[in-house]
């Protein structure tokens, strides 16, 4: 029988799943975190949503389980299955349907004592009925209608509650492209789920799949900056191995374009500064006062995203980075033109003659744009940047890699 435990704390399963798609190769004994019961309980629960990506090794330290996901072989992201688990007592469920039952159109609209005399009518023939009070019946309702589920309106002095007017229905191919490429694509997963099974259409080259564990996090930043509203969460150290609790004004979601991590961009009021923070780092968003000044803010930020190759942030106190980059090309490499005006983001493209073009750029943090700068490596004919640091960087490389091409004189 399969493993169908439902789950109440997900940031659990999300620090396990990590453990085992991005770590991976971890033996029992590996897993010093929890104990091995825990290792074992999560190991197959997540093996029940995930078995066909489940693979296993043995080597002298043991058996090491680990998830091996081809994204390009698929159209769906297997990792939402673990939001499409949650556990709920009889009265909720009770209290779910019976609320929906009530409310079954739009055009019915009763009060909280006018739903709590329908409720108790509901129950009355059974045998041992479990009565709901007005606080409780009051508290699902405002759940309710924080997710746009119910809809509120005044008469008089009453509060009459119904059922919300429901979108038209998207089209699935809408629905498929969102679910695997936009941010909470988690919804639109749950959306496809209602309607009749679909072919897919869409098929990844790059197909970044892990965000789905961030995707209640996301939720959560994103209504706070809806609102402009202040937050505070947990937010992990990797040099330190532990959580800190943070507070920052949420301004702006980044999405890395090569690796799919997602980044939030925030004030941080204790240092008074731009700050940005891994999403897969936080955890436990809680949702505070409005932020008076949230509008500054974005502007600020807007400011010094003239000078963000990346997500680094130095508000301009210790200045800018100047990298300049000039490259050969050939009479049939026009696309390397191209390229350049297309990826250069805040730096700038100079055509010197036929064969010649010059980039420059003034930003946060020039060992950022490394990677970047190496994709033209056999064509760069000079490099230089205020940052020494990240100008070594460049020449060290070079001569690692003449080095392992045998080439003794770069």
């Amino acid at each position: 029988m399969a493993y169908s435990e439902l789950i109440k704390n997900f940031q659990r399963v999300r620090d396990y799943m990590r453990e085992f798609y991005v770590y991976g190769f971890k033996s029992r004994d590996d897993y010093s975190k929890k104990s091995g019961r825990s290792y074992d309980n999560e190991r197959r629960r997540i093996e029940s949503w995930l078995g066909d990506y489940m693979h296993f090794s043995k080597t002298e330290e043991g058996k090491n389980v680990f998830l091996s996901i081809d994204s390009r072989a698929m159209s769906e992201n297997p990792l939402y299955k673990a939001f499409k688990t949650s556990s709920f007592t009889d009265r909720d469920i009770t209290l779910h349907f019976i609320l929906f039952d009530i409310l079954y159109s739009p055009d019915t609209a009763l009060s909280v004592p006018e739903l709590c005399e329908r409720i108790d009518g509901c129950l009355s023939g059974f045998e041992n009925p479990i009565g709901f009070d007005e606080s409780t019946v009051r508290k699902k309702l405002k759940e309710y209608v924080n997710q746009g589920i119910i809809e509120t309106r005044k008469d008089g002095r009453k509060v009459l509650y119904s059922r919300a007017k429901q979108a038209d229905e998207l089209p699935p191919y809408m629905l498929q492209f969102f679910s695997e490429v936009l941010p909470c694509g988690v919804v639109g997963s749950f959306l496809l789920d209602k309607q009749a099974e679909c072919k897919h259409i869409f098929n990844f080259k790059h197909h970044y799949i892990l965000s789905a564990l961030d995707s209640d996090v996301l939720c959560d930043l994103f209504l706070a900056i809806r609102g402009h509203l202040e937050v505070t969460a947990d937010n992990y150290s990797p040099r330190y191995s532990g959580f800190k609790q943070v507070g920052f004004v949420p301004l702006k979601v980044l999405i890395s374009a090569q690796g799919g991590r997602q980044y939030l961009i925030g004030f941080s009021r204790e240092y008074n500064q731009l700050r940005s923070y891994r999403v897969d780092y936080l955890s436990n968003v809680k949702i505070n006062d409005v932020a008076e000044d949230f509008n500054s803010l974005r502007k600020w930020l807007k400011r010094n995203e003239k000078h963000m190759w990346g997500v680094t942030l130095r508000n301009g106190i210790r200045g800018y980075d100047k990298v300049e980059m000039t490259i050969k090309i050939e009479d049939d490499e026009e696309y390397i033109i191209n390229r350049l005006e297309r990826e250069k983001r805040c730096g700038e493209v100079e055509i010197i003659d036929g064969h010649t073009v010059k980039f420059t750029a003034e930003v946060f943090d020039a060992n950022e744009m490394l990677p970047w700068l190496r994709t033209f490596i056999c064509r760069v004919a000079d490099f230089k940047s205020t940052n020494k640091q990240a100008e070594r960087a460049f020449y060290n490389d070079l001569e690692k890699m003449y080095e392992l091409y045998g080439i003794k004189e770069g």
